[in-house]
C-alpha cells in the first residue's frame, strides 16, 4: 500500500513557493511563506515522498509537475495492479474449467430420495451458500428466537440481497420477539425493501429453511447447533415441511406491525387483561392466548414464555390468570388438560 502522506494547506503553500522560486533556500521559502523553517523541512518532505519535489542537481529542491510525480509514484503500483488482475483473470479461468464436473457432481448428490447428515461448520457453510446460490425460484426460512446474531446477517444479508436480485422469491418468518432486536430488525428492514416477505408470529417448532421447494434444511438437534444439519430431498418429507411452513406463515403478521400484547398502558393495571387484546367470558382464544397455552402445555414458566413470545412477565401473568378463570382450573396442568379437551390447543 503506497504511503501518500496528506497535502494540507502549509504543504501547498510551500509546493507553489517553490515552483515560483526554483532557486530560493529552505530560509528564503520560510521567509516568503511565514513559515519557520522547521516546517518548511516537513512540507518539503512531505512533497518529496510524493515525487513533487525531487533533489536538483546544484544541491536544494526542483519541483516536478504534479502529472509527473504521479506518474512516476503509481508506475509500480500499477505494475502491481496488472499483475495482481492478471493472476486473477488465470485463476478465474483454472477454477470455472471444473464447472462441468461440479454441476455434473452436484446432479448426483441430488438424489430426490436423498436425506444427508452434514457436520462441520465449514461444511455446513458450503452447503448453505451453494443452495442460495443456485435457487431460481423461492426461499423460505423459519427463523426461532429472539433474533439473529450480527455474525450470521453479515453473512446471510449479501446473499439474500443476491439472490433477490435474481427474482426468486423470498419468505421469512420470525417469532414476535425478534421485532425487538435491532439487528434482525435493520436486516428485516434491508430485505424487505428489496422485495423479501417478512412476518412474525409466536411460537415456531424449528429453524428451517427450504430452496426451491425442493431441498430443506434442518438442525440435528435445535440446542445444539454444533450438532449439525439435516440436508432432506426426499418428496414426502419434503411435503410435510412445505406444509408444516405454510401453516405457521399463515399465521403470521407483517414483521413491522405493531403486536397487539406489547400495547400496554403506561399507567398500571386499569385496564386489566383487556388492555392486552384478551377475550372474556369463555370465548375462543386469540392467538396470542392459543400460543401461551402451548407453551404452558409444554412445562414452560412465565419468563421463558415472555422471552419466546416478546412480551412482558407481567402480560404472561394477565393471560395465564385470565385462561385459568375461563376454564375455572387451579393449576397450569389443569388448564393445559380442558384446554386440550375444548379443543383449544389444536
Amino acid at each position: 500500500m503506497l504511503e501518500t502522506g496528506e497535502i494540507d494547506a502549509t504543504a501547498s503553500r510551500v509546493y507553489r513557493l517553490r515552483v515560483i522560486h526554483a532557486t530560493d533556500t529552505a530560509e528564503r521559502i520560510a521567509a516568503r511563506a511565514g513559515l519557520t523553517a522547521e516546517a518548511v523541512a516537513a512540507a518539503e518532505a512531505r512533497l518529496a515522498a510524493l515525487g513533487l519535489l525531487q533533489t536538483a542537481p546544484g544541491g536544494g529542491w526542483a519541483a516536478v509537475s504534479p502529472e509527473t510525480a504521479a506518474d512516476t509514484l503509481l508506475a509500480n503500483a500499477q505494475k502491481d495492479v496488472l499483475e495482481r488482475q492478471t493472476a486473477i483473470a488465470s485463476t478465474r479461468a483454472r477454477l470455472h474449467a471444473l464447472t462441468g464436473e461440479y454441476l455434473e457432481a452436484r446432479s448426483m448428490r441430488s438424489d430426490k430420495g436423498s436425506i444427508e447428515v452434514i457436520e462441520g461448520i465449514d461444511s455446513i457453510r458450503s452447503v448453505m451458500d451453494d443452495l442460495a446460490r443456485h435457487c431460481t425460484t423461492a426461499v423460505d426460512a423459519l427463523v426461532p428466537g429472539g433474533g439473529m446474531n450480527e455474525a450470521s446477517i453479515g453473512s446471510a444479508l449479501p446473499l439474500d440481497l443476491e439472490t433477490l436480485a435474481r427474482g426468486v422469491r423470498m419468505r421469512t418468518l420470525f417469532q414476535h420477539s425478534a421485532q425487538k432486536h435491532r439487528p434482525t430488525a435493520r436486516y428485516a428492514a434491508r430485505i424487505s425493501a428489496a422485495g423479501a416477505q417478512v412476518r412474525s408470529t409466536g411460537v415456531l417448532p424449528s429453524r428451517m429453511l427450504i430452496t426451491d421447494r425442493g431441498s430443506a434444511v434442518l438442525p440435528v438437534d435445535p440446542a445444539n447447533p454444533a450438532a449439525g444439519v439435516v440436508l432432506v430431498r426426499d418428496p414426502a418429507m419434503l411435503g410435510f415441511l412445505r406444509r408444516l411452513f405454510d401453516h405457521h406463515w399463515e399465521r403470521g403478521l407483517e414483521f413491522t406491525a405493531p403486536q397487539e400484547a406489547e400495547r400496554e398502558g403506561a399507567g398500571g393495571d386499569e385496564g386489566g387483561v383487556g388492555s392486552v387484546g384478551l377475550e372474556g367470558g369463555g370465548s375462543e382464544p386469540s392467538e396470542l392466548e392459543r400460543d401461551v397455552l402451548l407453551l404452558m402445555a409444554g412445562g414452560k414458566k412465565n419468563e421463558v414464555i415472555a422471552h419466546q413470545l416478546g412480551i412482558s412477565p407481567r402480560s404472561v401473568s394477565r393471560i395465564v390468570a385470565n385462561l385459568m378463570d375461563r376454564l375455572d382450573a387451579t393449576s397450569r396442568f389443569q388448564a393445559g388438560v380442558r384446554a386440550a379437551m375444548n379443543g383449544w390447543l389444536s
